[in-house]
């Protein structure tokens, strides 16, 4: 699949979860607050919040698709990058409301309408599931965490539906916060493993998938080279990777030579598939002031 193709489907499936999301969420907030669950209330105050970060996640990774500029060289794919981490930050919010609204119905238990719960959980899996469906081939950080906060909805209505099979033949309060709860904890904690890698490739962290150590290893074992320094290797949303280096050579008699030299370096690192590479290539009576 072209990179092209992907992006337009990471665009399409972005905006169909949007439109999915505000549209069950006014319906939630309805229908939470006549059959009294506070698992659908405090889903659709949560929902609210991914309606608003879904939009962005889909700005920004229109916002992506630009090509570089004078202000942007790199281009702008990070925008994709800041759409994952607005997302996280959003869904933890969230999550903390969850919490406390469940906690604090625990505390106070209240009965629910078992009948209505049951029918918005079946629209719940129904609507969030197809647009988890949807994203869960997503490539790009965006859309990965993106089909978290659906997973969470999915994962959540499940849980309703499931109190209110249950309450249909027994009236157990505390089953609708609890379970509500321990979806939202058992989300958080992947959540959090998320976060973690979108900060690494933030502060411009090595692929987890490229060895630094391998690739500079590559480069010194070609005959004629006498060293490597400076090499840098980042991500720029996650799925497309920069790198960098100084590359020391020795023994160059001729242009011919240079030439040939630099081919084979060069060569070894098409299979990392780099979407941009930058190498300077020093001769041995140079000094590298940046060393």
């Amino acid at each position: 699949m072209s990179h092209d193709h992907h992006h337009t489907s990471s665009g399409k499936n972005l905006k169909l979860a949007f439109f999915l999301n505000l549209a069950f969420t006014i319906l939630e907030f309805i229908g939470g607050i006549y059959v009294n669950s506070i698992a659908i209330v405090s889903d659709a105050v949560h929902d609210l919040g991914d309606s608003l970060s879904l939009g962005t996640s889909w700005y920004l990774d229109n916002k992506s698709k630009q090509k570089s500029d004078s202000k942007f060289s790199f281009g702008y794919r990070r925008f994709s990058l800041l759409g994952a981490l607005i997302n996280s930050l959003v869904l933890i919010g969230g999550s903390v409301y969850v919490i406390y609204e469940a906690v604090r119905r625990l505390m106070a238990p209240e009965h629910s309408d078992a009948q209505g719960m049951m029918i918005f959980a079946i629209i719940g899996v129904a609507v969030n599931g197809f647009a988890a469906w949807k994203l869960s081939s997503g490539k790009t950080l965006n859309e990965k965490v993106v089909s978290w906060h659906l997973l969470e909805d999915v994962l959540g209505w499940v849980a309703v539906l499931v109190v209110s099979i249950i309450l249909q033949f027994r009236d157990i309060h505390y089953l609708d916060p609890a379970l509500s709860l321990a979806i939202t904890l058992y989300i958080l904690w992947n959540v959090f493993k998320r976060l973690k890698k979108t900060l690494y490739i933030f502060l411009q962290g090595t692929p987890s998938e490229i060895n630094i150590k391998e690739v500079k290893y590559k480069i010194e074992r070609i005959q004629g080279v006498a060293s490597t320094h400076h090499v840098h290797i980042w991500s720029q949303e996650g799925e497309h990777h920069v790198f960098t280096a100084h590359v020391k050579l020795q023994h160059i008699n001729c242009f011919k030579e240079y030439l040939k030299l630099k081919t084979e370096v060069l060569n070894s690192l098409e299979p990392y598939n780099f979407e941009h590479f930058t190498v300077q290539f020093e001769l041995d009576s140079e000094t590298c002031s940046l060393t």
